[in-house]
């Protein structure tokens, strides 16, 4: 199995390439199908490393799983075998913890371990864990991880701290077979929760979305089968996106939805870049000789995603002028950009919130701003991939870097970009495996 990415710099990426289904909506999703006896069909399934982790996980539980065709999944789960997650999945990623309020309702019982994914900033469960116990579920922890019991799960209102994506899940999936109704106030709305709320929906369920963050669910006694199309993958859409642009070259991004990057359009414009939508997708190039610097704060839907900030600042390596990225979500995501500045980049961080205004992050000691002074040279080198989204960001720094860049550590990008290397190499880059 390869271990390492060779990439030389230098080569537009131009062409066409068509997004799989959202990796934050399908793992979820997964979970989700607990929820019934009865099968579930899921379409635009992405073949990636954490789909495949996840479906291994779930399959010690008791469900059965069939591919059918390229990227449809028959998935069920007739009776749970075990309501113990294995301690190996919890370093992969952030779902067993959602396993827990399906396991209540299938088995009375969950246990699992403490939470991985990657490191770029702490991701506490105390949300998970606060709201499984306003339902009535009694929760114990200890150091290998957490136990859960309850033989009735009533519905109750919740009000996060902060719109956590995670925690927004959690009790959607916990709240949808619980006695009477349950209310989240200050809820995630991300494209992926609204996806799973539709599938969710054709079980059965009865969600209603209101306005500002709020999130109403009527427990109902059943879920059934459904058959459902994941939305496409806009992490993914926007990776191809910036390298596009920082490549200079001109990129169709079939499947890629407008509603789902506004954000993500208006800073392509303010940096010099362009696109257009069409019914297919949406079609990103260079619409100015020069790219220009630009000052971005990162945000919860419909803000700029956190997941999009590393890949910008590569690109931001490449514009001139100074620009400022704000993180407002994880307070230690810049670790990557030290190798940027391995590279050549001119990039300094900084605990001060240098955005339109403070966060959560304010006085807490946390490098959470990101300078870039452009236009600078990179050189390719040897490149450890750190986490998920810095993996990217670093394929990016290689494809405008003078010379060879050896990327390892892809087994971590590979979390979540099926057949990346194929796609880059049909668009123009000059990449291997090894």
């Amino acid at each position: 199995m390869p271990t390492k990415y060779l990439i030389n710099g230098g080569r537009p990426l131009s062409g066409v390439v068509r997004l799989d289904g959202a990796k934050n909506a399908v793992t979820k999703q997964l979970v989700a199908s607990l929820l019934t006896d009865e099968p579930c069909t899921l379409h635009n399934v992405p073949k990636n490393q954490e789909v495949f982790s996840v479906l291994e996980m779930l399959s010690e539980l008791g469900m059965e799983s069939t591919w059918l065709g390229e990227d449809s999944l028959l998935v069920q789960t007739k009776e749970i075998k075990n309501i113990a997650i294995k301690s190996e999945y919890s370093g992969t990623n952030r779902i067993p913890i959602l396993v827990i309020g399906p396991l209540l309702y299938r088995a009375q019982e969950a246990f699992v371990p403490m939470a991985g994914g990657c490191n770029i900033g702490s991701r506490p469960v105390d949300f998970h864990v606060n709201a499984l116990r306003a339902f009535g579920a009694e929760i114990t922890e200890n150091e290998d991880g957490y136990h859960a019991k309850s033989s009735r799960i009533q519905g109750c209102v919740i009000e996060l701290p902060y719109p956590s994506v995670g925690a927004t899940e959690n009790i959607l999936l916990t709240a949808v077979l619980a006695t009477g109704t349950t209310v989240i106030k200050n809820a995630a709305v991300e494209p992926e929760i609204i996806d799973t709320i539709l599938l969710l929906q054709k079980m059965g369920a009865l969600v209603h979305i209101d306005t500002d963050r709020k999130i109403i669910i009527e427990g109902v006694e059943k879920l059934a089968g459904a058959n459902h199309n994941i939305i496409p993958d806009r992490i993914e859409a926007a990776s191809f996106a910036i390298a596009a642009i920082v490549t200079n070259g001109h990129l169709e991004i079939q499947n890629a939805r407008q509603s789902d990057m506004i954000s993500l359009l208006n800073v392509v414009r303010k940096v010099g870049g362009g696109f257009d939508v069409g019914e297919q997708g949406i079609t990103f190039f260079r619409s100015k000789s020069h790219l220009s610097c630009v000052h971005v704060e990162t945000d919860v839907f419909p803000g700029f995603s956190t997941d999009w900030q590393p890949m910008l600042v590569s690109l931001l390596t490449q514009s001139e002028g100074v620009s400022v990225i704000h993180e407002t979500v994880y307070e230690n995501r810049f670790g990557y950009t030290q190798m940027l500045r391995d590279m050549g980049a001119n990039i300094s961080l900084s605990k001060d919130c240098l955005g339109s205004k403070s966060c959560r992050f304010l006085g807490r000691g946390y490098q959470h701003s990101c300078i870039v002074h452009g236009l600078t040279i990179l050189s390719g080198r040897k490149m450890q991939i750190p986490d998920l989204r810095a993996g990217f960001a670093y394929v990016v720094a290689a494809l405008i870097a003078n010379g060879e860049s050896e990327i390892s550590g892809i087994k971590y990008l590979e979390r979540g970009y099926a057949k990346v290397v194929e796609k880059l190499k049909l668009l123009g880059a000059k990449i291997e495996e090894q």
